[in-house]
């Protein structure tokens, strides 16, 4: 998993650097979907600073003609009313931009985090347990909506820091040069300002979003895993280590509204001080009779509306810096996925097909789990893979679910490279029983039936085969009954037995693979599951993971693998009678 990091070291400021100008550019894209409904929120805009200029001309026609009354051609009411509905035509402009970007923003939010969901459901299994379940929520959920000040609001109000300066600029230097240069000037000044500012707040956004990352991570966990750590007595120190969390993460979140609000201070001042020499410029003009006080009146009237966009861009950094520390965090699932096994390609086999693995190379967080391990899977008959854990047995079973991607060598099936199979219709092939099975909360007939309903009688028959109707036959409700997530309230057998129930439930699948399918069974269960796994293997090719070595006893094939690598198979009596790894692991578990 990509960790937060708390360094703050040159490296790591250039590194930073450059993920935010990857996530800067991941954002734009992302905005790219609004472009239609930003190019009308640029056409209202334009149209409240035509009715800004306006209002202010109006404005300051009536107060002129109060001040230095005079025959005029309109009586002071007319200018009221062109006053009051230049303002009308503004407030409805500007209502109409904010609620077209406010909807566009909306669409596009959802329209991201359905697709961010899409893509974790798309990566492969091996890939997604890297990443902490809680860390992912706290990516689609707070990530995605850290983005949503910056769609909705940010973005607009750039165009409209675009927009309404430069329209406003044209009329006030046709009014006053001089005052047109004093904005034109100190108007660069305000962004330039606004980035110096904000350098901190940028280290200060990357830390508060990383240390929310790590509180969801760790809460969720903590959640999760609540029997667990009561039984071990970890419960109140764990919840002692959220609480500073939860401090850490308060004090980033008022660093970064400090920042925020000495922003915002910086622009105020700058753009009070510029107004400021505006007037006093107009004021000693005035005095000396060289700008008419109607023009006067509608430079300044017009001056503190030069500044606002930029003024409102500024109180918004806050939401692009957050935006960004939250996009460097989403843009790795889009990296991801990628790279993952695209679905779509030749139709999975219809019999028992031949599986080989050839020169397989895997490595997983800079390990290597195989190297160059070559072995062949047969139709028609039981394959069993033994050897000392971690050595890679259960990596090859999910291999060959093709819920990873080998770095070296290739797994075909029939002769046919696995990549090129449809990734969906090969799942739809196999019967696979993990070392755990998970449980989801709902009922037990829930959490058989996954794939869909099924016949009663086909329930019956996979519930006998398992020795699960025994266990059904005690619950009161028997499958009504409720299971709890991850199967709280069933044993380490219970749950095998449910595993193996949703394996005979499915008939269709033309190869078994199992995980240590029979080691928390009492041998009488174990030894009808083999019967059974013994039958089925007529029409089906299987491959076991073995850890007790009358399962392997049983086989017709084994397979011994030693730190990735296969270095010995064939029959189990064959292989028992040559005296090597195989021998060796025999008389271990006499022993």
């Amino acid at each position: 998993m990509i960790g937060p990091s708390d360094k703050t070291g040159g490296g790591d400021g250039l590194a930073r650097e450059g993920a935010d100008a990857k996530a800067v550019a991941w954002l734009r894209r992302e905005a790219g979907s609004m472009r239609g409904p930003l190019r009308r929120t640029a056409a209202f805009t334009v149209l409240a600073a035509v009715a800004t200029v306006a209002q202010a001309w109006f404005l300051a026609v009536l107060l002129a003609g109060f001040v230095f009354p005079r025959p005029v051609a309109h009586p002071p009411w007319v200018h009221l009313a062109e006053f009051l509905l230049a303002a009308l035509v503004r407030a409805c402009a500007v209502m109409a931009a904010r609620h077209t970007s406010g909807q566009a923003s909306l669409t596009a939010l959802s329209a991201l985090r359905m697709r961010l969901v899409h893509r974790i459901q798309a990566l492969d299994p091996l890939t997604l347990r890297a990443h902490a379940s809680g860390d992912a929520m706290t990516r689609l959920v707070d990530g995605v909506e850290a983005c949503g000040p910056y769609l909705a609001r940010y973005v607009p109000q750039a165009s409209a820091a675009a927009i309404m300066p430069l329209v406003l600029g044209l009329w006030i230097f046709r009014a006053d040069w001089i005052a047109g240069l004093v904005l034109a000037f100190s108007a660069p000044l305000i962004p330039v300002f606004m980035v110096l500012v904000g350098q901190s707040a940028e280290r200060a956004a990357h830390e508060r979003f990383a240390q929310l990352r790590r509180l969801g991570s760790t809460f969720i966990e903590a959640l999760s895993n609540l029997t667990a750590l009561r039984a071990l007595g970890a419960a109140e120190r764990v919840a002692d280590s959220l609480d500073a969390d939860g401090e850490t993460y308060r004090r980033l979140t008022l660093e970064v509204l400090r920042v925020a609000f000495l922003s915002s201070l910086v622009l105020e001042f700058f753009t009070t001080v510029s107004i400021a020499v505006v007037a006093v410029l107009i004021g000693f003009r005035l005095l000396a009779h060289a700008l008419p006080f109607r023009d006067g009146l509608f430079v300044l009237l017009l001056a503190p509306e030069f500044y606002l966009p930029l003024r409102a861009l500024g109180s918004l950094r806050h939401a692009r810096l957050e935006a960004v520390a939250a996009a460097a965090s989403l843009r790795v699932i889009d990296q991801e996925a990628e790279t993952r096994r695209p679905e779509g390609g030749r139709a999975a086999p219809k019999g028992a097909p031949a599986l080989a693995l050839q020169d397989v190379t895997f490595v997983r967080d800079g390990q290597a789990i195989l190297r160059k391990c070559s072995c062949r899977i047969r139709p028609g008959q039981v394959t069993a893979l033994v050897g000392a854990t971690g050595a890679g047995k259960s990596t090859i079973l999910q291999l060959l679910c093709g819920f990873a991607r080998p770095q070296e060598g290739r797994i075909t099936v029939d002769g046919v490279d696995l990549s090129l199979f449809d990734g969906a219709q090969w799942r739809g092939c196999i019967a696979w029983i993990p070392q755990q099975p998970y449980v989801f909360a709902g009922s037990a007939r829930h959490n058989l039936a996954l794939a869909g309903p099924v016949a009663e009688e086909v329930l019956a028959q996979a519930l006998a085969d398992s020795g699960f109707d025994r266990v059904v036959a005690r619950w009161p409700a028997g499958l009504d009954t409720e299971l709890g997530e991850h199967g709280v309230g069933l044993s380490g057998g219970e749950l095998q037995r449910l595993g193996l129930a949703r394996a005979w439930l499915r008939q269709e699948a033309t190869v078994w693979l199992f995980d240590e399918a029979t080691a928390h069974l009492d041998d009488a269960a174990a030894r009808r599951v083999e019967a059974h796994v013994r039958q089925g293997a007529q029409d089906r090719t299987v491959l076991l993971v073995a850890h007790r070595m009358q399962v392997a006893e049983q086989a017709d094939w084994v397979i011994v693998l030693d730190s990735g690598a296969v270095i010995e198979e064939g029959p189990p009596r064959d292989l028992a009678r040559r005296g090597g790894a195989y021998r060796a692991l025999l008389e271990a578990e006499r022993v």
